[in-house]
């Protein structure tokens, strides 16, 4: 059998015993407290803990205003056969129930949307997995170069009399930026993923806005397609009274102003008036004598006894 299947597991060592006149110096750990604080913030003595052959650390009370559940620590010690226990440091450490802050998060991960102002710079590392080269320039090493390493250094060496280094018509660069590509990086696949995971989340299919839709934006009159790729899962909403007016949506998304869920039908001309009434109409204050409706007053008739 060899040593290493012999050796017995090891027993976990018991705690040490802490120095008897370490512990005792109560007074001297208080004081060497009070004078890294102030007076009346380090309270009540709340343990000793050995740390080590005679080094004990006494822990009081934190009284200071904003620090619930802090310590000071107080670390004395003594030489073997010493009786005089000297101090060796002072420090305030959080407690158990201490409340500590957040733990630090570099601010690329801290960055949310929304949180860039008037102008706020945002780089982009060089190795974004967002991104990816766009073009192919001309002074690029291989494999990016459009022509081999030694064409290359055979055109540089025939043209550089004749030929400045101000690109051409013909060159790479100038004809990617005629055609709308010259930029250094594009969105990578997995830049689109990302790019389409979040607005699927925010305007898609799963929202309670989408399922309550009489009908999807693929056939809505007021969504602007997009180019590229994306076009066959996303658009632009252009409709002003949409909650999701000019954001990128899903095709499947939807909402209660979808240009064909309620047609309303051209409301009716209103008819022309009957009346003029500009001009004014004649009334007689008598009927015509031959109406046959009154007659003329007798002015023979008796007297009816009025004086």
């Amino acid at each position: 059998m060899s040593a290493a299947t012999t050796r017995t597991p090891r027993t976990p060592r018991a705690p040490r015993t802490p120095d008897r006149l370490c512990v005792e110096a109560v007074e001297l750990a208080r004081e060497a407290a009070e004078e890294a604080a102030f007076p009346g913030v380090v309270g009540a003595h709340v343990d000793a803990v050995a740390e080590g052959d005679r080094v004990v650390t006494h822990f009081f009370e934190c009284k200071e205003p904003g620090y619930r559940g802090w310590r000071w620590a107080v670390t004395v010690t003594r030489a073997s056969r010493a009786k005089n226990v000297t101090l060796d440091e002072t420090v305030l450490l959080p407690g158990p129930d201490s409340l500590l802050a957040p733990e630090w998060v570099p601010w690329s991960e801290r960055l949310r949307p929304g949180d860039m102002g008037p102008g706020d710079l945002l780089p982009t590392e060089q190795d974004d997995p967002r991104l990816e080269p766009g073009y192919s320039g001309e002074d690029a090493p291989p494999p990016n170069s459009a022509v081999s390493e030694e064409l290359a250094e055979h055109l540089d060496a025939e043209d550089a009399e004749i030929v400045s280094r101000t690109p051409s018509r013909g060159a790479i660069s100038s004809v990617a930026e005629e055609l709308g590509m010259r930029r250094a990086r594009v969105l990578s696949r997995y830049g689109l993923h990302l790019a389409a995971d979040r607005w699927d989340e925010a305007f898609g299919a799963q929202t309670p806005m989408a399922q309550a839709a009489p009908a999807t934006c693929v056939s809505c009159a007021f969504l602007v397609p997009m180019a590229g790729s994306l076009k066959q899962a996303f658009g632009v909403c252009a409709n002003e009274f949409s909650p999701a007016d000019g954001r990128v949506v899903s095709l499947s998304y939807g909402c209660g102003g979808h240009s064909e869920a309620a047609v309303m039908p051209a409301p009716p001309r209103p008819a022309p008036p009957v009346l003029d009434s500009m001009a004014a109409d004649a009334f007689p204050l008598r009927p015509a004598k031959d109406s046959g409706s009154t007659s003329e007053p007798d002015t023979g008739s008796d007297d009816l006894g009025h004086s």
